[in-house]
């Protein structure tokens, strides 16, 4: 239920403010207003010259640190970041995690909950808490160097929020286009850790890629829950139908058929990362952009950049009218790589209405396009 905004950045302050503070994290922004800077973070560090509040601010470009004092240094620095047009607070503590969506009306939705388990915060160089430990035997197979860990991390942290509380028994995941199969692996230590009985079959077009994978399935001592085939995405016979089908970075038109094949098995959950956006951009490129959006396409490397965005969109829309509910995020800092879009999307069985019917043709008649997903689902 919404809340008056005034009020729960009272309690986001007070939060703030407390040394106790274990992380916070602003973004995004709130309708018709924008920020001086694109995300804030917040955290407690002990440094030689005492405990302080880090503040790190990004204007898009690159991001600043500075260091405050506890007391009226911090409150003035607070309350010149909650002054500002965030859409988004995310707040942990010891003892909960408050997060806050700014709505269209300017009311606050507010979701609190019960903080994942985490050693306190103290020292400005202390361990990350990765969900999957970095001592796992999984790195010492795949590599372990800090930027594949951090993809790792990323990646299990949006698949625990998708998934509930209560996971079935067994829980059946197919990876299509698994590549070499390290993220899924990782989904399978990260949900063993958890005590969930899992059964994993990842699927790529590759033959050595099977065989390898199958190797180190066998030397992390999992074959008898990790699998792997070669084949298409859209024909590989797999031995069950999946409660989660992955696609992470499967390229072009193959996230569209893993979606395909998702929505075909009515898989419960789906986690897609796509990759290149090739299909729609080659059809904005055919056609005459509706009016006024023109410029939007007359040069190449604009019109590629909005066929990603357009594409991503209409495979959103399409999966809301097959069933799902769906949440497009960011999947790892942009830094680390461009194909950062998470398409996570749960089934809910619910009919679609006339509106997203008529929003999704709106939408493709006026551009002029008919996404591969769409063909595959026909």
């Amino acid at each position: 239920m919404p809340q008056p905004l005034a009020d729960v950045l009272a309690e986001v302050r007070t939060l703030l403010l407390d040394p106790a503070l274990t992380r916070a994290v602003a973004a995004g922004r709130r309708r018709g207003q924008t920020p001086t800077v694109t995300r804030a973070e917040l955290r407690p560090v002990a440094l030689k010259g005492g405990p302080k509040l880090q503040i790190v601010t990004d204007d898009g470009s690159r991001p600043f640190t500075r260091n405050v004092a506890w007391g009226d240094e911090a409150a003035v620095a607070v309350d010149e970041l909650l002054a500002e047009p965030f859409g988004n607070w995310h707040v942990e503590t010891p003892s909960a995690t408050v997060q806050v969506r700014i709505t269209k009306k300017g009311d606050a939705q507010v979701h609190r909950s019960s903080p994942a388990p985490s050693a306190a915060v103290t020292s400005h160089d202390r361990a990350k808490q990765w969900l999957l430990d970095p001592g796992d035997p999984l790195f010492s197979v795949i590599g372990g160097n800090a930027a594949k860990r951090r993809q790792v991390d990323a990646f299990l942290r949006a698949l625990a929020a998708t998934l509930p509380a209560e996971l079935p028994t067994p829980l059946r995941v197919v990876d299509l286009g698994c590549g070499n199969a390290y993220l899924t692996f990782a989904a399978y230590r990260y949900l063993a850790s958890l005590g969930a009985q899992v059964q994993v079959v990842g699927v790529d077009v590759r033959e050595d890629q099977r065989v390898r994978n199958t190797a180190v399935a066998a030397e992390l001592g999992c074959s008898a829950d990790v699998s792997f085939v070669a084949g298409t995405i859209e024909e590989a016979s797999v031995p069950f139908t999946p409660d989660l089908v992955l696609a992470l970075h499967a390229c072009d038109t193959a996230t569209d058929q893993a979606l395909a094949r998702a929505v075909r098995w009515s898989a419960r959950w789906v986690l897609a990362a796509p990759c290149c956006h090739h299909d729609i951009a080659a059809q904005l490129k055919g056609s005459p952009a509706p009016a006024p959006f023109g410029e939007l396409t007359r040069h190449a490397i604009m019109r590629e950049r909005f066929a990603d965005v357009l594409t991503d969109t209409l495979r959103a829309s399409l999966l809301r009218l097959n069933g799902y509910r769906v949440d497009v995020v960011e999947f790892i800092d942009s830094a680390h790589t461009p194909r950062n879009l998470l398409l996570r999307a749960r089934r809910t069985d619910a009919s679609p209405t006339a509106a997203q019917r008529t929003e999704y043709e709106n939408l493709t008649t006026e551009w002029s396009v008919t996404p591969a997903l769409e063909k595959l689902l026909s």
